[in-house]
């Protein structure tokens, strides 16, 4: 093959590059790519514990003066910016690459947060928050395209599951955050709160030059057919590896594997894949992302509002037990993520799954009997979701990694979609729920999303692919 060669849609060939990518050793150049696209997800749990922690603060007459409503509200329109950016966006990262669209999609995140803060009443702060959802919904489908495809595969599902737990470390800056700056001996929290949103958004500025420094995805530029810069980008990546740690490249030749050029797709080829070639695999996804919504959305974005409501903690202070909580969200995924490319997928799923299911019982059950506390509250949910988090991260690691390159980026965008429609109800209804302070009606709420997990793990047991170790390719075309 001539490196040179650019190749029409339809045509196929063999590439070494794909093979070159999977057998890199560990090296400081992935850890940069983990911290210049993980942030994604660090943002996102950033902003989630803001508009969680500033709930009751919001509500003052000297801020915005919302409802409780329309905190929960304000939550769903943040959820469906969400869907509306993974749609438009999903859409444009596998037409014009994973680079371009993780760069806008940035840019239009820091716009929307920043505004957030200069927000004037409830419609303007809505807006802003569906704007600044539209660009973290888009970096979901051009970042996690990108990190699958530039991860070795015998490192793939650890890798994802600890960069998808690390939303709960922005959780938990969100947390240590708001517990600063809302605090009144410093700053009015008139004037505050309004500080905190540009914290947000300058914490994403900050990102904005080690992305320019990552090359495109050599695998979506083979799908496309530009051979010469899929070796020049693969090239780059081995020169930067080399340079850091010399032993991580293998001096031996990498074998090739056969790739058809697809080119752009459009929807009818995005429905046939997924209804008629995956149709298995589309119900798998479709399973965990819309369970592990559910059962998130239901109680982190009312978290504050639990405290407040039932156990009398101050606003403002929410911050405190929020750092807990985070810590086991993320310590989950991290420290679980290794048995999902050993004990394997299937097992690891349905057993995260069932298991979040049984203990979201136990605790609510307990809540609603009164037997906790808000210390001891937290430490039961820390529990939850250290193994939930595992499991809903595994979640966004299976619709990425068993459908083509060429679809990746909207196929991640419409699971998420359809999940994140469902964690948009959840935050509505509950935000009604805790409005009335009716301890059995949040107990039922809490037994529908355990449900929901055991259906998904029930689902995973029959469904799920046994994807460690396996190539992007391989998975393709089995």
């Amino acid at each position: 093959m001539n490196p040179a060669e650019t190749h029409p849609v339809g045509t196929v060939f063999t590439s070494s590059v794909p093979s070159r990518l999977d057998r890199l050793l560990w090296s400081s150049w992935h850890w940069r790519v983990i911290v210049a696209l993980g942030i994604t997800w660090i943002l996102d749990g950033l902003e989630a514990s803001l508009i969680a922690n500033l709930g009751s603060v919001l509500a003052r007459p000297d801020t915005l003066g919302l409802r409780v409503a329309q905190v929960g509200y304000s939550n769903s329109i943040y959820l469906l910016g969400q869907i509306a950016g993974a749609l438009f966006f999903g859409h444009l990262t596998d037409r014009y690459g994973r680079k371009k669209l993780f760069l806008i999609t940035l840019a239009v995140y820091l716009v929307g947060t920043a505004m957030s803060g200069l927000s004037p009443g409830f419609f303007v702060f809505a807006l802003c928050r569906f704007v600044a959802g539209a660009g973290i919904g888009g970096e979901y489908a051009a970042i996690n395209s990108a990190i699958d495809e530039l991860i070795p595969a015998r490192l793939r599902g650890q890798v994802d599951l600890g960069i998808n737990g690390s939303y709960w470390v922005g959780v938990g800056l969100g947390g240590a955050l708001t517990m600063v700056v809302l605090n009144p001996a410093l700053l009015p929290v008139s004037v505050s709160w309004r500080l905190v949103f540009g914290l947000g958004a300058t914490l994403g500025l900050s990102i904005v030059l080690v992305r320019r420094q990552l090359p495109e995805s050599p695998r979506w530029l083979l799908m496309r057919g530009r051979v010469a810069e899929a070796e020049q980008a693969m090239t780059s990546i081995e020169d930067a590896v080399r340079k850091d740690t010399p032993e991580a490249v293998p001096g031996t030749r990498a074998p090739e594997v056969s790739v058809t050029v697809t080119g752009a797709v459009g929807f009818l080829h995005i429905a046939r894949v997924l209804l008629r070639r995956h149709p298995r695999r589309s119900v798998l996804g479709l399973a965990l992302m819309v369970s592990q919504s559910f059962f998130y959305n239901a109680i982190f974005f009312s978290y504050a509002l639990i405290l407040s409501r039932f156990y009398g903690v101050p606003e403002g202070r929410a911050g405190i037990y929020v750092i807990p909580f985070a810590a086991g969200n993320f310590l989950g995924p991290l420290l679980l993520g290794r048995l999902f490319d050993t004990i394997g997928r299937r097992r690891m799923i349905t057993f995260t799954y069932a298991l979040s299911a049984l203990l979201l019982l136990a605790t609510g059950y307990a809540f609603y009997r009164g037997m906790l506390d808000a210390t001891t509250q937290t430490a039961a949910w820390s529990l939850v979701f250290f193994v939930a988090s595992a499991a809903a991260s595994s979640a966004y690691l299976t619709v990425s990694e068993l459908f083509p390159v060429e679809i990746r980026g909207m196929a991640i965008a419409i699971f998420f979609v359809v999940s994140q429609a469902a964690g948009a109800v959840a935050t509505a209804t509950f935000g009604k729920i805790i409005e009335t302070e009716n301890r059995a009606a949040l107990f039922m709420g809490y037994a529908v999303g355990a449900a929901f997990m055991l259906g998904a793990a029930v689902t995973a047991a029959i469904l799920a692919v046994d994807a460690e170790g396996r190539t992007l390719e391989e998975l393709a075309g089995i």
